[in-house]
């Protein structure tokens, strides 16, 4: 199994690594099987040589070479060790189980391991077009369907395929007319029962269905429930919940006595086939030398039949599963991936901030409609550069750029004097720090989301926090540092959670600050002590400034105005506000 692809053929070859394994593997499997198909030839000797007193050999050799006793001893010896067989093999097949299993969990480990390390590096174009829940499903379900598929199915049907072949080999030794008989007619008779079982399997994929839509209705309603009161919408949302669950119903409804319909005919065409095959072996024994021992024995051949012969036909049905689950976990596979750049050098190495250019860029995500074009920026080292206009004027768009976020074909950005061709989008981010105006946070502690796993004092924490205008804040969580914040930081305002991804910021102490509507939800007032107290932090620093208030652009340096995707004006604040100050507060 390649690392960036699931196939059949791939599981296989990967399987064929593990060949010691594998061939102890099957070497427990055959013995297995040998104890279990060797046990009815003791029918025979307990019904023809001890109660009909016909003799097969077995006895008097056992009387020769081990002990003589009467019947109760040979049936009571008989027992002890048939026993013992079925124990030994029910203790290789575990043993073979734990092989498999084994080899199946390192397997599925390696995909998910592969699956995770391309997730990391997927754009952030191809994330805004994923469902979460797709993506999960494919890393659990579909992963886990293929890790049934290595431990279960294959080695089911190594066990069925030695147990069929050694069946077959005693049948033709004990009555090789009725043996052919039973071999080409048995597999007739599991193929239609496990035909009809196929065709429960089909309501039941069609219940799992609706149990998914009705899943994915019920999330997204409580997930945004918030959302559908203020929209005052709960009706339509619930009533849709309703119908997808009335889906649900009907479809469980045709599984459920279909399914008991098909397993009460599939036992009936079992147990047709069964008379059948006992009618001929009586027959056999009333018109040949078939002995009545014998004859049972085949009955018992043909109860050991049973399951390897309906596992080797079902393993079809198996093997289109596992494909169909290739196939999805591919689909994460061809995800596009962030570009590998070869770094020769580090711009921001040894420099407390560093200037930007951007040269002639263009974007777009649909090759039609250009989001940005033609964008020439100066932002000289340490300087402040607000970035103002309407929206969808593209200001959100370029800031996700220049950290990296999106490709881009035409134009390129000099960090330094580096493009961004030779530099590595790891290194951009490490030193370019983007705050977002609706920011993230984890469902865990307060710390957690300020420190985001990398290890910080709490004397840094605090000053972070202090910056941040998040004193009282802390003071006011129950457990400090330790409390944890909810699902997307729900225990916090919105302008707090703003404050607490700024201290997330002056925490990692980067090169270039952007701040992206960043304080939006902040009164003018918190907005102003807290840039007052970010001014010292930021003084040697890049600052770009995406904000729509008028002070916050006041206090640039230089601006730059967009529209359509396009720079129509720059210059400093009193340069813009000298020109037209009407037209340039309508663009912020």
């Amino acid at each position: 199994m390649q690392q960036n692809s699931c196939s059949i053929k791939g599981i296989i070859k990967e399987l064929l690594q593990h060949k010691k394994t594998l061939i102890l593997g099957n070497i427990i499997a055959l013995l297995s099987t040998l104890l279990i198909v060797m046990i009815p030839l003791f029918i025979p000797i307990l019904v023809d040589e001890l109660l009909l007193n016909k003799p097969h050999g077995y006895i008097t050799w056992i009387e020769v070479n081990l002990w003589q006793s009467d019947i109760k001893g040979y049936v009571f010896a008989t027992l002890i060790v048939i026993l013992l067989l079925r124990l030994f093999s029910v203790l290789l097949g575990i043993w073979q189980a734990k092989i498999f299993v084994t080899i199946s969990k390192e397997m599925t480990y390696k995909m998910r391991q592969a699956l995770l390390r391309h997730l990391r590096h997927v754009s952030l174009k191809e994330y805004e077009m994923m469902r979460v829940g797709a993506v999960t499903s494919k890393l659990v379900t579909d992963v886990e369907t293929i890790d049934g598929f290595i431990s279960t199915t294959i080695s089911k049907l190594i066990i069925a395929s030695f147990t069929l072949i050694f069946s077959a080999v005693v049948l033709l030794w004990i009555h090789w007319q009725l043996a052919l008989f039973i071999l080409i007619t048995n597999p007739l008779v599991v193929f239609f029962t496990a035909k009809l079982s196929r065709n429960i399997g089909k309501l039941k994929k069609e219940e799992n269905r609706a149990v998914g839509v009705f899943q994915d209705a019920l999330t997204e309603t409580l997930e945004l429930f918030h959302q559908i009161r203020a929209a005052n919408k709960e009706a339509y949302f619930f009533k849709k919940s309703e119908m997808k669950a009335k889906e649900l119903k009907e479809h469980a409804t045709a599984y459920g006595y279909r399914s008991d319909a098909a397993i009460k005919f599939s036992y009936l065409v079992f147990l047709g086939g069964y008379e059948i095959f006992r009618a001929v072996s009586i027959l056999a024994v009333a018109y040949s030398d078939l002995s009545v021992g014998l004859m049972l024995a085949i009955f018992s051949y043909l109860w050991v039949m049973v399951a390897p012969t309906q596992d080797i036909i079902n393993f079809q049905y198996v093997l289109a599963t596992a494909n169909a689950a290739c196939e999805r976990i591919n689909s994460l596979f061809s995800l596009g991936q962030e570009r590998v750049i070869e770094e020769k050098a580090n711009p921001f190495e040894g420099c407390k901030t560093l200037g930007i250019e951007v040269r002639n860029l263009s974007f777009s995500y649909q090759k039609e409609k250009p989001v940005l074009k033609n964008i020439n920026m100066q932002i000289p080292a340490g300087s402040k550069v607000a970035l103002v206009g309407a929206s969808g004027s593209g200001k959100t768009t370029l800031a996700n750029i220049l950290v990296g976020f999106y490709p881009f074909e035409e134009g390129e950005i000099i960090y330094g004097d580096i493009p961004h061709t030779g530099l590595k989008l790891s290194t951009i981010r490490e030193n370019i720090h983007l705050i977002l105006q609706h920011p993230k946070l984890f469902n865990d502690t307060m710390r957690f989301n300020l420190t985001l796993g990398k290890s910080y004092s709490d004397e840094e924490i605090k000053k972070a926090l202090h910056i941040a205008q998040l004193d009282t804040v802390l003071a006011g969580l129950e457990n400090g540092l330790e409390t944890l914040v909810g699902k997307d930081g729900i225990k916090l305002s919105g302008g707090q959670r703003q404050r607490v991804a700024i201290a997330r910021m002056i925490l990692s102490d980067p090169r270039v600050v952007i701040f992206d509507e960043s304080t939006s939800a902040l009164d003018v007032h918190t907005e102003e002590r807290l840039f007052s107290a970010l001014h010292e932090f930021l003084r040697e620093k890049t600052v770009i400034t995406i904000a729509h208030r008028l002070s916050t652009i006041k206090s640039a340096g230089y601006i730059y105005v967009l529209e359509d995707g396009s720079v129509v004006d720059s210059g400093t604040p009193k340069e813009l506000l000298a020109k037209d100050e009407s037209y340039f507060s309508s663009m912020i």
